[in-house]
This record gives structure tokens, C-alpha cells and sequence, in this order.
């Protein structure tokens, strides 16, 4: 009975682990690791302080391109439902 519990578990981690590597947050500890190996060179205060600073632009980016395409989402949703109010959904 356990064995069948924890091959349940470990079939329900998998597309939990999959969501937060692909999570912004796992995207930022996955940078954060890479720049742990190669940050150690001979690069300045100053290009690093750059390199901090593009990350968190492009993160921001992302962000707000994921606010955008909700918006959308949200606005076609609004625009079906004002073209026809008294249709009706189509039944399947």
C-alpha cells in the first residue's frame, strides 16, 4: 500500500517540479547558479552591476509581457460577450 502511495506522489511531483523550474522563480535561481560559475573571471564591479541590472530588466519584461497577454485574454472574453449578449453558448 505505501509503494502505491509514494509512486503517487512521485507521479504528481513531476509536473509540479515541471511548473516551477519553468516558474520565473526557477528561471532567476537558474541564473543566479550560472552566474556562480561564471561571474568568478576577471569582470568589473561595474559589468556585473550591469549584468544584475539587464537581468532585472529582462525579468521585468517578462512580467509585463505575461500582464499583456492576460489583458488580451480578458478583453477578447469582454468583447465576445458584448457583441451578443442574448446569444446563447453553443451546446456541445
Amino acid at each position: 500500500m505505501w509503494v502505491l502511495a509514494a509512486i503517487l506522489i512521485v507521479a504528481l511531483m513531476i509536473p509540479v517540479v515541471a511548473i516551477l523550474v519553468d516558474s520565473p522563480l526557477g528561471k532567476s535561481v537558474a541564473r543566479r547558479m550560472e552566474g556562480r560559475v561564471d561571474g568568478g573571471g576577471g569582470a568589473t564591479p561595474e559589468v556585473r552591476d550591469m549584468q544584475r541590472r539587464v537581468e532585472l530588466m529582462e525579468t521585468e519584461i517578462e512580467d509585463l509581457n505575461r500582464s499583456i497577454a492576460g489583458m488580451r485574454e480578458e478583453l477578447q472574453f469582454m468583447q465576445r460577450l458584448l457583441e451578443d449578449p442574448r446569444r446563447k453558448k453553443p451546446t456541445s
